[in-house]
């Protein structure tokens, strides 16, 4: 039996490409369906929330995840990870570093957000690090006509950014963090302010004027947000 993306709560963007709103903190993860292949972008903030991720991806992709790509390291977004266990897994190159050297910290701040300290133990002790650190640009085959860019845009929002395009009709761009739609983007200790508009920039070159971003918390925008965005950003930490 077909299920549909909204019967599981997803948003279809795309044709064969969409995305669901994690409770909480206002998580996205997106999901690219290929022929012969799924790529997940990011994985949620807990081991539970990994499992119902990729139970539902199977639903709509008809098979396994084979690909999970992670925007940045930040827990809302990787502590997922470990429930794709048979998953190639990509970063921007470094984000394996911060995810073997700083397992406390992302801890920390995990619960410090609110994540309950059993799911955030849980997931560091079974966190994933990327087996394919991006340091330019990547092309994944999902088979058929999907081919998917994961591009190393950062830094910005944080020391790792990772950015995933779809081509297609419209053009989706995966932003992560470096977008955020529900509320002011968030620069915390591992930003770096002085590079995000670059990141912004390469954004709009990825995706052009035509494509639809996803931010990492937030509804869709267009490429006239995330324009408006640098602007705000660069007035907000006074570069340019």
């Amino acid at each position: 039996m077909t299920v549909t993306w909204e019967e599981l709560g997803w948003e279809r963007i795309a044709a064969g490409v969409g995305r669901c709103r994690l409770p909480g903190w206002d998580c996205t993860v997106g999901l690219v369906i290929g022929d012969d292949a799924a790529l997940m972008v990011d994985a949620g903030s807990g081991l539970p929330e990994g499992a119902r991720l990729r139970t539902e991806a199977r639903a709509l992709a008809g098979r396994a995840v084979t690909h999970l790509a992670l925007t940045h390291p930040h827990f809302d977004h990787v502590f997922g990870a470990a429930a794709f266990a048979d998953a190639e897994v990509y970063g921007a190159a470094g984000v394996e570093r911060v995810l073997a050297d700083e397992r406390e910290a992302l801890r920390a701040d995990a619960v410090e957000n609110g994540l309950h300290a059993r799911v955030a133990d849980e997931a560091v002790a079974a966190l994933v690090r990327p087996h394919h650190p991006v340091s330019d640009a990547w092309t994944l085959s999902l088979g058929g006509d999907r081919q998917v860019l994961l591009a190393n845009v950062g830094p910005g929002h944080t020391g790792h950014d990772l950015a995933v395009l779809v081509p297609g009709s419209p053009k989706v761009v995966f932003c992560g963090d470096l977008v955020e739609e529900s509320g002011e983007p968030q620069a915390g200790p591992d930003a770096t302010p002085a590079h995000w508009l670059a990141a912004l920039d390469r954004l709009l070159s990825l995706g052009g004027e035509d494509a639809v971003y996803v931010p990492g918390h937030g509804a869709v925008v267009d490429a006239g947000f995330v324009r408006a965005q640098r602007d705000a950003l660069a007035a907000r930490f006074g570069v340019s």
